[in-house]
């Protein structure tokens, strides 16, 4: 299979996928942009079939990019591309503030997906050195059929597992713009809501979790609920078990007291929780840079939404 990652930059620590070129933590967002390959634009041509040895128009555009007029994807007539220098312009004012710091940056399928990735200087510890800083993603595609994403992130320091915001907090913490409008940056700010308290509640339920005991049983049965078993009536007519738990089930009950960060609210739903998203990040997918845009942009985002729903839902029971 064909890697995702086209061009990427990082500043600081090699990422967990271990993709890119180190750049230095205090570039502008235009030099990131530049560091990561992405200065590049994208413009809207006339799309025509041949027939009968004329070309007609199809009422359709495709979408090119500049550098090697490679045809990204083919669009309708009312689409408001956003540059690459517009997606990272809308870091300027908080970098230029030093609330932000630009991270990472790249390129995914071939030019399909540009993000941006910017550090939030705040974080927060739980039990005495679990630290969680926030990122602020900004997800642009130049693929028909998706919108843009710009949203908070959170980051467990210690495993470099990408958490999921969940709950009341989706709809406060992330904003979706089609291409059928035209962006605009001032507007999506004020719906992000980008304020000091942004991570209180997240905290919140991080100490709720932490503060829950899980036993034998109901471990195996998180388990079951986020990485169902095999439908298969031999595995599904046996009794609940370690044994008879999927694969992916399994790695994390492997996983759960060895995990980095595992000495945190040990026995906790909190560890219960994060053995999945360690699994997910660090070893699902064919390959790292598959993983990474599956844990940001692809199936498992919303995966990790409901595992956390559903690790709080039995702490609850606890």
């Amino acid at each position: 299979m064909a890697h995702q990652v086209e061009t990427m930059a990082y500043a600081g620590e090699t990422p967990w996928h271990g993709l890119g070129v180190s750049v230095s933590n205090d570039l502008t967002p235009p030099q990131m942009m530049r560091k990561a390959g992405l200065d590049w634009t994208v413009e809207q041509v006339d799309a025509y079939v041949e027939l009968n040895g004329k070309k007609t128009p199809t009422g359709w555009k495709a979408l090119v990019r500049n550098t090697d007029n490679k045809i990204l994807t083919n669009i309708g007539q009312n689409w408001n591309p956003v540059q690459n220098e517009d997606a990272f312009n809308f870091f300027s004012e908080y970098v230029l503030a030093g609330d932000m710091e630009m991270h990472t940056a790249g390129s995914l399928k071939g030019g399909e997906m540009v993000w941006a990735l910017a550090k939030v200087k705040e974080s927060f510890d739980l039990f005495g050195g679990d630290k969680v800083e926030s990122y602020l993603l900004f997800s642009n595609p130049h693929s028909y059929g998706k919108s843009i994403d710009i949203r908070f992130t959170p980051i467990r320091v210690v495993c470099n597992n990408t958490l999921s915001l969940s709950l009341d907090m989706v709809a406060e913490r992330s904003v979706r713009v089609g291409h059928r409008t035209q962006f605009d940056a001032s507007e999506v700010k004020k719906a992000l809501g980008i304020a000091s308290n942004k991570l209180q509640t997240y905290k919140e339920m991080a100490e709720f979790l932490g503060s829950k005991k899980y036993n034998a049983d109901t471990l195996i049965q998180y388990y079951n609920d986020v990485f169902p078993r095999s439908t298969d009536k031999r595995v599904m007519n046996q009794p609940l078990s370690l044994e008879t738990l999927s694969k992916n089930a399994k790695a994390c009950h492997d996983v759960i007291e060895t995990q980095p960060g595992a000495e945190y609210a040990e026995g906790s739903w909190w560890q219960a929780f994060n053995s999945y998203t360690f699994v997910t990040d660090h070893f699902q997918g064919r390959n790292a840079d598959n993983r990474l845009y599956s844990s940001w942009f692809g199936g498992n985002q919303l995966k990790k939404r409901n595992a956390l729903t559903t690790a709080i839902k039995y702490a609850e029971m606890a």
